[in-house]
């Protein structure tokens, strides 16, 4: 059901853009018209304007180290409160004590990037 609405939603989308453009061309085929019928010239025109490419952001660094650090901290904490559950036997309860490491990488790689970030920034001054 849900991969229907999606579906759905894409397709209401791109069929919204396509009219969208057809109107505007409409609009500029009948302003042509009525300027040729009064003998006004004008300049041709693209159909669609050209995109401005923008440079990269600056700031996606910073934001890509605080999100991974964020999520790294944070199942770093779920996961030490999950403990060890009192049902399984002593012996194998051991590895539940050491779960909170796992997502170490994700924490180190986020501060990672925070650092490349502070560290690019100071040398582009």
């Amino acid at each position: 059901m849900i991969v229907v609405a999606l579906a759905a939603a894409f397709l209401g989308y791109f069929y919204m853009k396509h009219n969208e453009r057809q109107r505007r061309l409409e609009i500029v085929h009948q302003e042509r018209l009525v300027a040729m019928e009064k003998g006004i010239p004008l300049p041709e025109l693209p159909i669609d304007p050209p995109r401005v490419e923008k440079g990269p952001n600056p700031q996606a660094t910073l934001v890509h180290g605080i999100v991974w650090t964020a999520l790294g901290i944070g199942s770093m904490i779920a996961l030490g409160f999950n403990g060890s559950p009192a049902d399984l036997p002593a012996s194998s309860s051991r590895a539940f004590s050491s779960l909170w490491a796992f997502p170490l990488p994700f924490v180190f790689l986020g501060l990672g990037l925070v650092l490349y970030y502070f560290l690019a920034a100071e040398r582009a001054r």
